[in-house]
C-alpha cells in the first residue's frame, strides 16, 4: 500500500472530471470490510483486511482510471478476467443445473469481457479487455430511474444495490455492453461484493481496494504477475501518477471516442 499522492497541477489533465456529480453517495461501498475472517450465515464470509479504512470523504481531486496497452494483451490471456472474478466473487456463481452452457455463458454475471477488433481495412485483429469504461458522463447514470446508478467523486461508476430496481436501462444505455444483471439468487456472496438476485453490477475498479488505500486493481495486479504489464492503474489528474506519464508517452483513445464520454479507461494500440 502507498499514501495517496496529491496532484499538483491539474491544467493539463487529459480526462480531468468537470464537477463532482454525486458526493452524497460516496460512503457506498467499502463499509462491509475491515473485519476478521469468520462465517457469519450460510455461504457468506467476513474476509479479513489489515489496512485502515479511508477517514476523508472521496473528493474529486484525484479520477481513477485504467490505460490498457492492447500490444502487450496477450491471445488467450485470461488472467486479468480471472483475477477480477476472484475478486469480486463472480467465481461464486453456479450453473443451474437446467441450464445450458450457451444460455449460462449469456446470463453469468461478468465484468471484464476479452474481445478482439479487427481493422476492416487491414484485417489486423487486437486484443483488449473491455469493462466499464467509467465514463465523466456515465449514460446509465442518466436513465436510471432510481439514482441507482451514479458517479463518485473520484470517477468509480458504481451501482447502490439497495435502490436498484432491476429495471436494466442502465444496461440499453450502456454502449460497452459493460453491465451484467443478476438473474438467479445467490447462495454464495463476498461481503465485500453484496451481489443479489434482481440488481445490476459491472466493473467498480475494485472500490474496497481504493477506500482502503491500496493503489492496485486485481486485474492490474494479475497482468503483472502474468508478465504482461499491459494494465496501468492510476489517477488520471495526477501529473506524476505513472497513468500519466504513460498517457503522456504513447498514443491513447478511447472506444467510441464519437459519443464524447470521456471515458476513464483509455487503449493504446487500437
Amino acid at each position: 500500500m502507498k499514501e495517496h499522492h496529491e496532484p499538483t497541477d491539474r491544467s493539463t489533465d487529459p480526462a480531468a472530471d468537470s464537477a463532482p456529480s454525486d458526493s452524497g453517495r460516496r460512503a457506498f461501498m467499502g463499509v462491509a470490510a475491515g473485519v476478521t475472517a469468520a462465517v457469519v450465515a450460510p455461504g457468506v464470509v467476513l474476509h479479513s483486511v489489515t489496512a485502515a479504512p479511508r477517514s476523508e470523504a472521496v473528493t474529486s481531486d484525484v479520477r481513477w482510471g485504467l490505460l490498457i496497452d492492447t500490444a502487450k494483451c496477450v491471445d488467450g490471456c485470461s488472467a486479468c478476467v480471472d483475477a477480477c472474478d476472484r475478486e469480486n466473487g463472480l467465481n461464486l456463481q453456479h450453473k443451474p443445473a437446467s441450464a445450458s452452457q450457451e444460455h449460462w455463458d449469456d446470463q453469468k454475471a461478468v465484468w471484464i469481457r476479452k474481445v478482439q477488433l479487427q481493422d476492416n481495412q487491414t484485417g489486423r485483429v487486437t486484443n483488449l479487455p473491455l469493462m466499464c469504461q467509467h465514463c465523466e458522463h456515465p449514460p446509465c447514470v442518466d436513465v436510471c430511474p432510481t439514482g441507482a446508478s451514479f458517479k463518485r467523486a473520484d470517477g468509480i461508476v458504481m451501482v447502490d444495490r439497495h435502490t436498484c430496481i432491476g429495471c436494466r436501462y442502465c444496461m440499453m444505455a450502456c454502449p460497452y455492453k459493460a453491465r451484467s444483471f443478476i438473474h438467479k439468487a445467490v447462495d454464495e456472496q463476498l461481503t465485500r461484493v453484496p451481489r443479489g438476485k434482481g440488481c445490476v453490477e459491472s466493473c467498480n475498479l475494485c472500490v474496497h481496494r481504493r477506500d482502503f488505500g491500496e493503489d492496485s486493481t486485481a486485474c492490474v495486479d494479475a497482468c503483472r504477475e502474468a508478465g504482461h504489464e499491459a494494465i496501468v492503474f492510476g489517477d488520471l489528474k495526477d501529473p506524476e501518477s505513472i497513468i500519466r506519464k504513460h498517457l503522456a508517452e504513447m498514443a491513447s483513445r478511447q472506444i467510441r471516442e464519437d459519443l464524447s464520454l470521456n471515458t476513464g479507461v483509455r487503449y493504446s494500440g487500437i
